[in-house]
């Protein structure tokens, strides 16, 4: 039987797991969020997409993880760093040991590739 090695990251038909950032971390608004959790391999390696309403938060990183923004825009800002505002298109990533807040100013959409 053949399994193809091309996973696409394409949401439809999958239901979302739905959330909130952890208590005490909410600085601004009721963000909720949506994710589409696509792989899951065993070696702690994650991808999908996510979706956040608006709303700040503090945000901390163990992990790695690559981000392309499909929709919306974000302002990321680093402890003791400038704003980075973040829209369609954008790529980054977020390193072990990030400290920041993320704010979603317009419903932000994103695929992610996150590393434990």
């Amino acid at each position: 039987m053949y399994v193809s090695r091309i996973v696409g990251l394409v949401i439809s038909g999958l239901e979302a797991e739905t959330g909130q950032p952890a208590e005490g971390r909410v600085l601004e608004g009721n963000p909720q969020f949506r994710t589409w959790n696509i792989e899951e391999a065993g070696n702690g390696l994650f991808a999908g997409i996510w979706e956040s309403t608006p709303g700040k938060w503090r945000i901390e990183y163990d992990e790695w993880e690559f981000c392309r923004i499909l929709s919306g825009v974000s302002v990321i800002t680093e402890e003791g760093g400038a704003a980075r505002t973040v829209k369609a298109g954008d790529s980054f990533i977020l390193r072990p040991g990030f400290k920041g807040t993320w704010e979603v100013v317009e419903t932000t959409r994103k695929e992610y590739v996150i590393r434990v």
